[in-house]
């Protein structure tokens, strides 16, 4: 079990940095929800249309504080 909880851990770090490299990317904002858009496709390929521009949206917000 405690192999299970590491690679979680793992997992979980690895996204955290995806996440944190693109809040801090110095790219323009199209380029960047471009970006979070295309990794949300990738992780989660179950949300789309309104719900996926909703999350994109509400992470935007999130960067622009």
């Amino acid at each position: 079990m405690k192999s299970l909880g590491l690679v979680l851990a793992t997992l979980g770090g690895v996204a955290a940095g995806a996440a944190l490299g693109l809040l801090f990317a110095p790219e323009k904002g199209e380029k960047t929800r471009e970006q979070i858009r295309e990794y949300i496709k990738d992780k989660c390929p179950k949300i789309k249309g309104d719900r996926l521009e909703e999350i994109v949206n509400q992470i935007a917000s999130e960067i622009r504080g």
